[in-house]
């Protein structure tokens, strides 16, 4: 890992508790990490570990994939969905509720993926898999 790397880490980390609004004794409070370390963390003169960043994920109500991702520990997946950029931003959700959206999501996907497979080609305009067509008259 680079040393921009950590200091990037600890920028995204103030961001994203900047976003929620809360301070920084704050997500000591709940994610049980000192007030000190998170501020070095913050400043990147310390780099976490993947224990320190995913209680840092669970103060701030964020995936802990993206802080590692971000951290340097994990390679970035493919571009998520709309759907899964939106359930990964949201945060009120916990990360468990979060976890249990995309595997549902994914499986919808997977189930209308081997439907339009089997289905074979369809005409251009012809409605998807599962989907009703009323007629307005």
């Amino acid at each position: 890992m680079t040393g921009s790397k950590v200091g990037s880490i600890g920028e995204y980390i103030r961001d994203q508790r900047q976003r929620a609004k809360i301070s920084l004794r704050q997500l000591a409070d709940v994610s049980g990490i000192s007030n000190p370390y998170l501020s070095q963390i913050e400043r990147g003169l310390r780099k976490p570990s993947a224990e320190i960043l995913q209680q840092i994920a669970k103060g701030l109500r964020i995936s802990a994939e993206a802080l590692y991702v971000q951290a340097g520990i994990l390679e970035e997946r493919e571009a998520d969905t709309d759907v899964q950029a939106a359930i990964r931003a949201d945060l009120i959700l916990t990360e468990r509720q979060k976890q249990v959206l995309m595997d549902i999501y994914e499986s919808f996907r997977k189930e209308n993926e081997a439907a339009v497979a089997a289905a074979g080609p369809q005409a251009p305009g012809a409605d998807a898999p599962g989907t009703t067509v009323q007629n307005e008259t």
